[in-house]
């Protein structure tokens, strides 16, 4: 990576972007902004690898979100594991992670829980064998209902990665409490923020307590844009933005945290 920022959680690779694709590229490069583009399921999988190979300020991750494997309008995909290895051996190295996999309670009914807990466990077995770190999508459930193990969502993923996991994982778009990041950490985890921290004062503890060495910054695009681009279709050189408001919230010097946040996807995803 031999840009001054990164978007480590973006989605180019969606029907959002088909139709003016080299312009937004275009901006992430003018902008000095990598991105790694996240798959959600084969086809998007599939897609980020070929962007990955036609830009070359742009990465891959591949996999299957738990809102894919339950299905929407139509029966829900199943991880098959040759399809995403014949992906990392076409991609020549640009596939960084797999993912984005985990639970999701939003947008899903509790008698899925077990499809999406036999998907998410195939997929952190697939990056042990591939020694590829993993993307975790957390979702809860919403306001009044229960998540189907009578737990947080955080508690979850926290259980099956501690079980399972043999390699590094970020929980994306983090939404918890630093108690639960804290256990994340302790198993071999990150945690990333999106462009909500620019407007929504709830997150501002946690992004002064969180070790900086332990976050990321991303954009979650097309979702989430953040000010002072809100209301717009998000876009991975909005992350600078995110850098931004972290040093803001923690009072450190912008130059200094950049640095450190892209010494951190460096690390984290070997770029």
């Amino acid at each position: 990576m031999d840009t001054p920022f990164i978007d480590t959680h973006a989605h180019l690779n969606l029907a959002d972007f088909d139709a003016d694709i080299e312009v937004v590229a275009g901006r992430c490069l003018f902008e000095e902004v990598s991105v790694i583009n996240i798959g959600t399921n084969e086809t998007t999988s599939g897609r980020a690898v070929e962007l990955s190979l036609r830009y070359k300020h742009m990465y891959a991750m591949i996999g299957l979100h738990p809102i894919q494997v339950c299905g929407r309008g139509g029966e829900g995909e199943t991880f098959n594991d040759e399809y995403y290895r014949n992906l990392i051996r076409v991609a020549k190295g640009r596939v960084v992670g797999i993912g984005e996999c985990g639970f999701d309670y939003y947008h899903t009914t509790p008698d899925t829980y077990g499809i999406q807990e036999a998907a998410f466990i195939s997929q952190i077995q697939f990056a042990n064998e591939m020694g590829l770190p993993l993307m975790i999508h957390t979702r809860g459930p919403k306001p009044g209902e229960t998540s189907p193990t009578g737990r947080s969502v955080y508690a979850d993923v926290c259980a099956v990665l501690k079980q399972y996991a043999k390699v590094p994982f970020n929980v994306h778009f983090y939404a918890g409490t630093y108690e639960e990041a804290k256990f994340f950490f302790e198993i071999g985890g990150t945690i990333s923020f999106t462009g909500v921290i620019t407007f929504a004062k709830v997150y501002e503890d946690i992004v002064c307590a969180v070790p900086l060495d332990l976050m990321h910054a991303e954009t979650d695009c097309p979702y989430v844009a953040p000010v002072p681009y809100r209301g717009t279709r998000g876009e991975p050189w909005m992350v600078k933005a995110v850098y931004k408001k972290i040093a803001a919230i923690r009072g450190e010097d912008e130059e200094m945290v950049r640095q450190v946040l892209r010494a951190n996807a460096e690390r984290f995803y070997k770029i």
